[in-house]
């Protein structure tokens, strides 16, 4: 089982992006593409969506977390954190870092 924790960072980005919970779930489970994180020990994720003519790319950054046990020790949780998503309008070069928003990388950095 695993425990999926969202930070306030990704609720506003899926605000403005207006991007679900069920289809970033659906980005992280089955992504078209999987890079290395800009950020330390993370994982960027990406899934086209949009039009032939309008296309656009659903990233996700996440973190997995510690292992650990519910309170009965029954079952051990994989926690996952998401710490941002958005939405990139056209197509990203692929093999390269993600291409993420000036503004999220502040946050970021501020974040630390």
């Amino acid at each position: 089982m695993e425990e999926i924790i969202w930070t306030r960072h990704s609720k506003d980005k899926m605000r403005y992006y207006r991007l679900s919970e069920n289809r970033l779930l659906r980005v992280l489970r089955s992504p078209e593409r999987k890079e290395i994180g800009i950020a330390p020990r993370t994982v960027a994720v990406m899934r086209r969506a949009g039009t032939k003519k309008h296309p656009t790319e659903i990233w996700l950054l996440y973190q997995k977390a510690k292992k650990r046990l519910n309170l009965r020790k029954t079952f051990v949780f994989r926690t996952i954190k998401i710490i941002s998503a958005w939405r990139y309008p056209g197509i990203s070069p692929i093999r390269e870092p993600p291409p993420i928003p000036e503004d999220i990388l502040f946050e970021l950095k501020v974040w630390r």
